[in-house]
């Protein structure tokens, strides 16, 4: 299959302005994707950060299965799994943030003001920064979407005690492991309008089976075979032909795709503990 690469020009226009508002934070909240924590990774994003400190949120736990777990100890204690479209993990979020701040909020108290704290709120496209910041302002605040590249400015979002920095979902300028940019190109961070949709699908099933085998089993009857083969069962279990008797494979791979990222396949985490040897949290 083709390479996949993809940082279009907003995206350096968007590191620009983060490099600018660094020195304005008092420290990071790095959203990830649960399910692809190495491969929503932007070592670029935490080499900006400098010594500030960084809150790894892993966004869309609900999607992920306890093989998530293992990933989020890698990364340490400054790391908080979430589902920033239930309400019930502001206080995981928020308690958090406070850790993080506990230290300078007493050396402010100790000197007789409030300290109002900012953070910068960064990530790769489409793992719920945007929804992370509405979640913690108990309303929505920023502009949210399914789709990888919808915020594209500067927001500052003022809440109780601190601020935070909305900023566009930024890829690295280059992919060096393309595994990793397949699980991207999976749940959706990379733009499927400059994806191989063919390449993509079977590429899924491929892993799937590897890893999941019985999902595969019971919702599409796939027992084996190639990767053409499994979408030939896809195909077959859903009723996508053609007339004539033609497999409808574009509507089948779109189907495998949008089973994934919606959880019809239940809870599944793409990435392994070995995917994150030699990333530096």
């Amino acid at each position: 299959m083709k390479t996949i690469q993809w940082f279009p020009g907003h995206m350096t226009k968007a590191m620009r302005m983060m490099e600018q508002s660094v020195p304005l934070a008092d420290g990071i909240i790095y959203v990830l994707d649960a399910r692809c924590p190495a491969a929503s990774f932007n070592g670029k994003l935490i080499k900006m950060a400098g010594n500030k400190p960084v809150l790894y949120v892993l966004n869309k736990y609900d999607l992920a299965d306890e093989r998530a777990d293992a990933l989020m100890k890698i990364i340490g204690a400054n790391a908080v799994k979430i589902n920033a479209s239930n309400a019930n993990s502001k206080r995981v979020v928020s308690e958090a943030i406070n850790r993080l701040t506990a230290d300078k909020r007493e050396k402010s108290l100790a000197k007789g003001y409030s300290k109002i704290f900012r953070f910068m709120v960064v990530g790769v496209p489409n793992t719920g920064k945007s929804t992370v910041i509405n979640l913690l302002a108990g309303s929505k605040r920023t502009h949210t979407g399914d789709k990888a590249g919808v915020t594209r400015g500067k927001q500052w979002i003022r809440l109780d005690g601190f601020e935070l920095l909305d900023t566009p979902g930024t890829m690295p300028p280059a992919f060096e492991n393309q595994k990793l940019a397949l699980h991207l190109a999976f749940v959706g961070s990379i733009n499927d309008d400059i994806l191989d949709i063919d390449d993509i699908a079977l590429e899924l099933l491929g892993e799937l089976y590897e890893k999941y085998p019985a999902r595969l089993q019971e919702r599409y009857g796939i027992a084996g075979g190639t990767k053409l083969e499994m979408l030939d069962c896809v195909c077959k279990k859903r009723g996508f032909i053609l007339k004539g008797g033609d497999y409808d494979y574009e509507r089948a791979e779109r189907a495998v795709i949008d089973d994934f990222r919606k959880g019809r396949l239940g809870r599944i985490t793409l990435d392994t503990v070995g995917d994150m040897q030699g990333l530096s949290f």
